[in-house]
């Protein structure tokens, strides 16, 4: 796959819709083009201890943050015709066609690839697990700021240039 759009989302709370951070990353011929980070605020707007702990974001960083229909105003043209890939896409294309219908916007049917199912597929039991800073390791990616939504997004587009 040469020309994909990778997505990652970060959630406020346990509610799949609360996306509270988006990244993508553009790649064309093989090449990451383009990114996009924003951060989002999230619906319903708190903030679970939990998400808290795994991404670093609360209520503060976000109050003032567009919602998302704004946001994806922004992305939608960016990944015009383009496959979407995800690490563990179940999460993130739940994420997207959740907040999508909060919103009643309507979702065009993105087509989706999951880097996880590919590194399965690809590395086997050779690696001790297939998070995604194990599979970026393996791609030769160094993902120092996991669970910020375009470093997540990085890697995964270089593991889907590599893999898929």
């Amino acid at each position: 796959m040469r020309d994909f759009a990778a997505i990652d989302f970060e959630t406020a709370n346990e509610y799949p819709c609360s996306v509270c951070s988006v990244g993508v990353v553009i790649v064309r011929d093989g090449r990451i083009v383009d990114t996009f980070y924003s951060l989002i605020h999230p619906e319903p707007e708190y903030y679970q201890w939990f998400c808290m702990r795994v991404h670093g974001l609360c209520a503060e960083d976000t109050e003032d943050a567009p919602t998302f229909p704004a946001v994806w105003a922004k992305i939608a043209p960016l990944i015009d015709g383009l496959p979407l890939v995800a690490h563990n896409a179940r999460f993130d294309e739940g994420c997207l066609k959740s907040v999508f219908k909060v919103y009643q916007m309507d979702y065009p049917d993105y087509r989706f690839y999951d880097t996880l199912a590919a590194s399965r597929r690809t590395f086997g039991r050779t690696l001790p697990n297939h998070q995604l800073q194990t599979v970026a390791a393996a791609c030769g990616y160094d993902l120092t700021n996991h669970h910020h939504a375009l470093a997540d997004a990085e890697a995964c587009a270089v593991i889907a240039m590599r893999l898929l």
